[in-house]
């Protein structure tokens, strides 16, 4: 009905014709995208979009049909490039192709637990203990060598792995041991983790900032100068946003964010020079300079409670087991994305009867373990 121009909202007898047909029992194939969905930002032009069983997209891949509402009114996109080579749809879309960076593979036999990097989660404020926890668990199961917990809690839960190490206030470590780490924070960090940031954002090698730890930086200038300083110092750092927090960062609202999701991911990676895993339907990473990435697995079953805290220890995990640069960081938070959605589809493809349940946060770690075969 519309072409990949339309910019308005449907209007009139195009709208009407566009809610007959979703009323409707045909199945519904649309060509290039669906009519009343932004081709670029994945956002609903109007009240009205044609939900479609099928997209056969032509050319290229548009990011829209991959993001936000996209993922609801595209279903299965289908691609043809008319015979233009050149590969410009994996410029959207690639999570098949994110190849790992030289050094990741398979263990050798002289390596031990400490050639796999020490990650330190930060979090679990009272009462929400089993976020830090969940980030720990899946640190460990997505190969750091050591994993500790660091509550923010002064009398927290004990760990349900043994073989997890609590290290109490590691922030007020010496920074040397800090510049080696990993360090996942955030994780049910409530109002406490404020005062674990100043230290953190100074030393840690590696810094994973989730949650509360976001929340917390978006609400103090001098914590957001000091994420900031980060990059100068050459060292690197990932954050994982959900909409709400991406806006309080960008100091927008979230209706904003969803409006144009990879122009919020890009600017905030940009204002931070982080790498950002902008969550969502179509989780987008950016990283400062490059081309945005969308990410295609997964659906609605990660909408529990602590699924991002599974998603940030996992980036943690396996990011430790690699040089702390921003080559890395880009390539653990894409693989971690991935195969976070790509868990949940495989238990969905094993249970399709039970689609409408949630994918419980500690039984996603062990399904993302399980995904890896």
């Amino acid at each position: 009905l519309l072409g990949l121009g339309a910019t308005r909202a449907p209007q009139g007898a195009l709208s009407a014709v566009i809610a007959s047909a979703n009323a409707g029992t045909s199945p519904i194939l649309s060509i290039d995208l669906p009519s009343g969905l932004s081709a670029d930002q994945g956002r609903l032009l109007g009240e009205q979009a044609i939900r479609a069983r099928w997209t056969l997209s032509l050319l290229t891949l548009k990011p829209g049909l991959f993001t936000g509402a996209g993922r609801d009114h595209a279903g299965e996109v289908w691609f043809d490039d008319l015979g233009v080579t050149g590969g410009v749809a994996q410029a959207w879309l690639g999570a098949q192709t994110a190849a790992p960076p030289p050094g990741f593979g398979s263990r050798r036999h002289v390596q031990h637990k400490g050639s796999f990097g020490d990650v330190h989660v930060v979090g679990g404020a009272p009462g929400m203990a089993g976020a830090a926890l969940l980030a720990a668990r899946a640190a460990l199961t997505a190969g750091a060598g050591r994993v500790y917990l660091s509550p923010l809690d002064p009398a927290p839960a004990m760990p349900d792995r043994p073989e997890l190490m609590r290290r109490p206030e590691v922030w007020l470590a010496e920074a040397m041991r800090l510049q080696t780490a990993t360090v996942v924070c955030g994780c049910g960090g409530g109002e406490a983790v404020r005062a674990a940031l100043p230290p953190l954002l100074s030393s840690a090698g590696r810094l994973v900032l989730d949650a509360d730890a976001l929340n917390a930086i978006a609400a103090d200038v001098g914590l957001r100068e000091g994420l900031r300083q980060r990059s100068g110092r050459a060292l690197a750092t990932i954050l994982t946003p959900h909409p709400l927090e991406a806006a309080r960062l960008l100091g927008v609202s979230a209706a904003d964010v969803q409006a144009d999701r990879l122009a919020a991911a890009t600017q905030l990676a940009a204002a931070t020079q982080a790498v950002v895993v902008l969550k969502g339907s179509g989780t987008v990473v950016a990283a400062p300079g490059e081309a945005p990435w969308i990410n295609a697995s997964g659906h609605a079953a990660l909408a529990t409670p602590g699924s991002g805290d599974v998603l940030a220890g996992w980036i943690g995990g396996l990011w430790a087991q690699h040089d702390a640069t921003a080559e890395t960081a880009g390539w653990a938070a894409r693989a971690s994305v991935w195969l976070h959605g790509h868990a949940a589809d495989r238990a969905l493809a094993r249970h399709p009867r039970h689609h409408h349940l949630p994918l419980r946060a500690a039984d996603l770690v062990d399904a993302m373990a399980a995904a890896l075969d």
